[in-house]
């Protein structure tokens, strides 16, 4: 299995704030991550709901971090938007599908579920901080090639 397009699109959203450190409308986040503003909103709505943003309303209102950058992991982000962690094969999901229930766990399910496990395990291991630091490393070596 893939992550979705939401998932890719609240990673984008949680790495904009952490970056820009600050307070930001949802329209900003939106133009600058170039994710459309009606889902930015439903995404911002799941990342609040989940802990990792707070938002705030009025006109000094927008979304920021609910926690420092390096608090806050890849995982976190996947199991707010997804409602569970990674999963590789569906087989191996809660109410999942298996065509070989009958046989009860199969040695595909055991692979898909230490693939799945390792993934998982090393989304743990990184948080938006050093996305932000890499990425910034990553202009740096640009501008220098120029």
């Amino acid at each position: 299995m893939h992550l979705t397009l939401e998932t890719d699109y609240a990673m984008r959203i949680v790495f904009c704030l952490a970056k820009n450190q600050r307070r930001m409308d949802a329209a900003s986040i939106s133009e600058e991550m170039h994710v459309t503003l009606r889902f930015s909103l439903k995404i911002l709505g799941k990342l609040a709901g989940a802990g990792i943003v707070n938002s705030y309303k009025g006109i000094k209102g927008g979304y920021e971090l609910a926690h420092p950058a390096e608090e806050i992991t890849l995982r976190q982000v996947v199991e707010a938007i997804e409602g569970r962690s990674y999963a590789i094969s569906r087989c191996i999901v809660p109410d999942g599908e298996c065509s070989r229930d009958r046989w009860g766990c199969c040695s595909f399910q055991k692979v898909w579920r230490d693939i799945s496990d390792e993934v998982n395990v090393h989304m743990d291991r990184v948080n938006f901080a050093q996305l932000v630091q890499e990425d910034e490393a990553l202009r740096q070596g640009k501008k220098q090639e120029e």
